[in-house]
């Protein structure tokens, strides 16, 4: 547009005329003027290059990176060691360049990659079938939801508090569009109330949706909620973290039929919120109607094992309104870096990675216990996270908590104001040792302590 406002007149005549209409305006005929913008974008001037870089440079600079504190942030995006191996691999050109294998006969290792990813994704959920992947968590709650929404007759969907507020939002997003309401379903105690999802599932209920552990780190009964969720034929959908599966039972073994999440994890860094991948597996009765791409195994005409691109439902293939999903790729290279970190873990490390979580939250949670001013938000079993309460105003016991360089954990009241305007929520990862942990205990502490004499001080006065 900048570029036509420095036409001259007959310049922009002859250009119009070149495309078959008189008047720039012409070109929006098709949008409705009560949705047109009647005035120049409010955009400030351009800057230069240089200018550019050093404005970023400052923007980059108000961030703290999680190894220049100690983080027991989690909800989600977890601080884990990610090994030299996966950038030496996934740096590797054949890997970093690729787009969509169309043609197998030159995409061997990247659809083999797809293939192994597949199969460990399948192993951690219990499921037999995996996609290569999708953007991120969220939004591969969406996609299930969207699946349920074609499988089933129903117009409701049924979701546990549990689930994390960010899937939540995106279900209820796309959830609008379809037609469907949702209906969620509280909490006792800090796991989803059994009773209630009894009494809010019924036969117009199209899924319920789950979290394993939940976001407030519980591990949920989650053979009995799928129970309860399938005695209408409703659709169970779980959102797992991956690595917590190694020691509780996978979701496919307790009856869910849809399992996704988030891949962080799994040989991603924080990277500041993103990229990431997110994964989704289903029972056999799904595949046909999943998003994204599958890839599979064969053989070639000598005999030779090989890999193609068995199923494709994506948009771009002209499939429109029968697309599964409207994505156009997917994380493909992010999956990669999964299940190198899975493959370098192997099966005994990864059981030996989530009991050194479980055993470092249970030390964790036992010191926060005694913190005076600091209470546990529920009872319930946990892995790798678990939620407190905080008697002071939490926003400024997470500053003097940060100001002894540790960040104690995420404020959650807000998506939770059942917990109290105090909840926090820890995450404990194997790089949080028992010293950062006894840290954080004494900044806690000494935290509220400030924060309540503060109060006492401004009462008095």
């Amino acid at each position: 547009m900048s570029g036509y406002t420095h036409l001259t007149d007959d310049e922009r005549r002859e250009m119009l005329a070149e495309i078959g209409v008189e008047r720039l305006e012409d070109l929006f005929a098709d949008i409705p003027e009560a949705v047109r913008l009647d005035r120049p974008l409010d955009l400030p001037e351009g800057l230069s290059e240089q200018e550019v870089y050093l404005h970023l440079r400052d923007l980059a600079q108000r961030n703290v990176c999680a190894e220049d504190e100690v983080s027991f942030v989690g909800a989600g995006m977890y601080d884990h060691y990610v090994p030299a191996l996966v950038d030496a691999i996934i740096g590797r050109s054949e890997f970093l360049t690729p787009y969509t294998p169309y043609q197998p006969e030159i995409s061997q290792g990247g659809l083999q990659a797809m293939f192994e990813y597949q199969t460990a994704i399948s192993e951690l959920t219990g499921l037999p079938v995996s996609n290569a992947s999708v953007y991120e968590g969220p939004s591969a709650v969406g996609a299930a939801g969207y699946l349920a929404r074609q499988s089933r007759p129903g117009r409701r969907f049924v979701v546990s508090r549990g689930v994390h507020p960010h899937s939540r939002e995106t279900l209820r997003t796309m959830s609008a569009g379809w037609g469907t309401s949702i209906e969620e379903v509280a909490l006792r105690d800090g796991a989803t109330d059994l009773d209630a999802l009894i009494r809010a599932v019924d036969e117009d209920t199209a899924a319920v949706f789950l979290q394993q552990p939940n976001f407030l780190g519980s591990v949920e009964d989650l053979e009995a909620l799928a129970k309860a969720a399938k005695r209408t034929g409703a659709v169970v959908v779980c959102a797992c973290d991956p690595l917590p599966l190694a020691i509780i039972e996978p979701p496919g073994a307790c009856g869910v039929d849809i399992a996704v999440g988030e891949g962080q994890t799994l040989g991603n860094r924080l990277d500041f919120g993103g990229p990431s991948f997110g994964f989704f597996a289903a029972t056999q009765e799904y595949l046909r109607k999943m998003p994204g791409r599958i890839a599979g195994e064969t053989r070639d005409v000598d005999g030779r094992r090989g890999f193609v691109l068995t199923l494709q439902t994506r948009e771009q293939h002209i499939r429109r309104e029968k697309a599964t999903h409207n994505i156009c790729t997917a994380q493909a290279l992010n999956a990669l870096a999964g299940v190198i970190y899975l493959s370098w873990l192997g099966r005994r490390g990864i059981v030996e990675l989530a009991e050194l979580m479980l055993q470092r939250t249970a030390y964790a949670r036992e010191a926060l216990a005694h913190v005076d001013g600091v209470s546990l938000a529920h009872e319930q079993p946990v892995v790798r996270e678990f939620a407190v309460t905080v008697d002071a105003p939490i926003e400024r016991v997470v500053e003097r908590c940060q100001e002894q360089g540790i960040n104690p954990g995420l404020p959650v009241g807000e998506d939770y104001p059942e917990l109290g305007e105090g909840a926090l929520l820890i995450a404990v990862t194997e790089q949080r040792t028992r010293e950062h942990v006894d840290r954080l205990a004494a900044a806690l502490g000494e935290a509220v302590a400030a924060e309540r004499a503060g109060e006492r001080v401004e009462a008095r006065a």
